[in-house]
């Protein structure tokens, strides 16, 4: 399997991880600003963007990941990862602490966290759309509750274009086997950023508290304005989030 990528600049490596609801398409404003004195690393997971998911495929996204890092050669890896992205990022730097200088959580759940009642409502209505063939209506639905409301009418098309993108690779894909890699805060030495959004599901920011009291080195950013997508929200201040 070939994990689509891209690597472009020049410097100290950044790792940017898309949310479950996007791909490496909602990196593009922040390449373009870390570029000139980084080397940067997008990724598209298996079921996301250009990388294909194999019918009953059998992975591991955080293993993925490890292998991108090995075949790009990148060490003393910054890694950002966005919701999904970031939980992937935990189990990688979980079995592979040595690998990453620092880690930036944006709204990401972790283990041992359990979602709220409104998180929970969210998934059940969005799999009776999937049962009932509505794709579009499944993404609509995301598209609604997946952005916050600072967000442009060019960042919700975007946002639109990716989930629908990820639902018709997943759903042809059928039943895969993606193997989770532990999540062991404890281990994770390098400094860790964790943001949260004022406007997300308490499920994220009650992830970072959990985070926060485990990990050796955390520092917790909360942005009252912002909802689950902050870089896409606010992409003038992204590059100052992650900084």
């Amino acid at each position: 399997m070939t994990i689509s990528h891209a690597v472009v600049g020049d410097g100290p490596d950044v790792l940017l991880v898309h949310a479950g609801v996007a791909d490496a398409r909602m990196w593009a404003g922040l390449v373009d600003e870390l570029k000139g004195d980084h080397r940067v690393i997008t990724v598209d997971l298996r079921g996301y963007g250009e990388t294909p998911l194999e019918v009953g495929a059998d992975y591991s996204d955080a293993g993925d990941l490890l292998a991108l890092l090995d075949e790009v050669g990148a060490t003393a890896v910054t890694a950002v990862g966005a919701s999904y992205g970031g939980y992937v990022v935990q189990q990688a730097a979980s079995r592979a602490p040595e690998r990453f200088a620092r880690l930036v959580l944006v709204c990401a759940p972790t283990d041992n966290v359990e979602p709220d009642e409104d998180l929970r409502a969210l998934w059940t209505e969005e799999n009776e759309l999937i049962e009932a063939d509505d794709i579009a209506g499944a993404t609509d639905l995301n598209v609604r509750n997946w952005i916050g409301p600072d967000a442009d009418d060019d960042a919700r098309e975007l946002l639109r274009a990716m989930q629908q993108r990820a639902f018709e690779v997943q759903i042809a894909a059928g039943d895969v086997n993606n193997e989770e890699y532990a999540i062991e805060p404890e281990k994770i030495t390098a400094p860790v950023r964790l943001i949260t959004g004022g406007n997300d599901y308490r499920f994220f920011a009650d992830s970072a508290d959990y985070l926060a009291e485990r990990l050796p080195n955390p520092e917790r950013v909360h942005l009252p304005w912002a909802g689950h997508l902050p870089t896409l929200e606010r992409p003038a201040e992204a590059l100052k989030l992650i900084s």
